[in-house]
């Protein structure tokens, strides 16, 4: 069965001529982007080569969280951990959200030492999160027969439903004046005296002052026909869901062996706590230096192949006019094959330290691409080099719980106000400035 099922949203049927801003990507950073921009008063067209959410945000865990990130989006999520709570009433829709906590186990003396010195990051922002072990681990995770040493459990931490999400704010963003455009992909851009004038779409032109790539695991290939370099790859992560379970834990979890989190429909979303699959394409070549220290840095969570993928990506049109098909209508959904031994090991692996999943049955599975940088951290940016032309990418598996907070800080970045956190280490100029790239465990 392909993908997840996600909520459909309509398109809207006229392209309009002219708005303030076009969003390109109807992700859950493309689609909040897009939401914040309308409450600041702009025209914002969103315009999505597929449909709203059916790529990596709504592929991913469903996870909201604060624990085991880079230091440097840290800020970030903590305002999104502001924004989520409201967002139901504020987009008039169900998404999915629970605070619910997430618990990262600790196998040995060494990891609990790291998790709790890691914990440290937070003491600024007050949140509940702290080291269990013992009682306390058992009555947060309930069930577990692991032979763990304790975790790292934050209870500010949460979950929400990836089907709902960017849906829901597509929607929020329609009542309050965005035009939401859907299999409509946007070729590239139109200047005028060096900076951004309009885009045109495979349906016509539109003109704009400003564009917002938020295009995911696409990003690089749209970048590159303007001219501009963004290194990034990507990474295929699978994902198993379960029919409901009774009496399973509130709190999310993970191991490196499996992680999972409930659903809203009382069944679990699992997959590998740290197995990610590698497709070896053009640009891991062309890319391979910059990415050495992240390869150093996780390489034993990677599996390596190579495989059709290859032929694919390397039959891609890297330049095209505006007035030719892209690559971006070519596919309109990145659906790439579930890896089979992952998700039976990620079940034998639950099944193993929670007799709950012994009986659990499959119901799906599905895999999504993850737009992965160099350093594992995202661009929300400008890009000097074009005027009026921003960037909100490369998210590197951490865009769904920071989507909202991320699309706050793009718009307050594309209208020129003071931001909810300082950006420095979002800037796109970080790639050609000399600046070390590489991923930071915070320990």
């Amino acid at each position: 069965m392909p993908g997840p099922r996600v909520t459909p949203v309509h398109g809207d049927e006229d392209l309009p001529g002219k708005v303030d801003v076009v969003v390109i990507g109807g992700g859950i950073i493309g689609t909040s982007t897009a939401l914040e921009l309308t409450e600041k008063g702009l025209r914002v067209a969103l315009c999505e080569k597929g449909g709203i959410g059916q790529e990596q945000s709504s592929r991913n865990w469903g996870w909201v969280r604060i624990s085991r990130r880079d230091p440097r989006e840290i800020p970030l999520m903590a305002e999104a951990l502001r924004i989520w709570p409201g967002l139901k009433e504020r987009t008039g829709r169900e998404l999915g959200y629970k605070q619910s906590g997430i618990l990262f186990a600790c196998r040995s003396d060494k990891q609990m030492a790291q998790y709790e010195s890691w914990s440290d990051h937070l003491k600024p922002y007050q949140l509940d999160s702290r080291m269990v072990s013992g009682a306390e681990f058992d009555s947060v995770m309930p069930g577990c027969n692991e032979p763990v040493k304790g975790g790292l459990f934050t209870a500010a931490d949460g979950r929400a439903e990836p089907q709902l999400a960017a849906p829901a704010i597509a929607e929020a963003a329609r009542d309050k004046g965005a035009v939401i455009l859907i299999e409509c992909a946007v070729r590239g851009v139109e200047t005028s005296g060096g900076a951004i004038s309009g885009v045109v779409t495979e349906r016509g032109p539109i003109a704009c002052d400003a564009v917002v790539l938020a295009g995911g695991a696409w990003s690089r290939l749209f970048s590159g026909n303007l001219g501009i370099e963004f290194p990034q790859l990507k990474v295929m992560n699978t994902v198993v869901r379960t029919e409901p379970i009774e009496g399973g834990p509130e709190a999310a979890y993970w191991t490196s062996d499996f992680s999972f989190r409930k659903r809203k429909d009382g069944g679990y979303t699992l997959a590998s706590g740290s197995v990610n699959v590698v497709d070896i394409v053009p640009d891991s070549f062309r890319l391979a230096l910059k990415y050495l220290p992240a390869l150093q840095h996780q390489w034993r969570d990677l599996r390596l192949r190579f495989g059709p993928r290859f032929a694919q990506e390397a039959s891609y049109a890297r330049k095209w006019r505006n007035d030719e098909t892209t690559p971006f209508e070519y596919t309109r959904v990145l659906d790439p094959k579930p890896h089979a031994k992952v998700v039976r090991n990620t079940l034998e692996a639950a099944a193993k330290a929670f007799p709950i999943f012994a009986n659990a049955r499959p119901r799906q599975s599905w895999a999504g691409y993850i737009d992965v940088t160099p350093d594992a951290v995202p661009v929300i940016s400008a890009v000097d080099s074009l005027p009026g032309f921003f960037m909100a990418s490369g998210f590197s598996g951490h865009g769904f719980g920071i989507g909202p907070a991320a699309g706050r800080l793009m718009s307050e970045i594309v209208t020129g106000r003071q931001t909810c956190v300082d950006p420095h280490h979002f800037r796109f100029s970080r790639f050609s400035d000399g600046t070390r790239l590489k991923p930071d465990d915070g320990f």
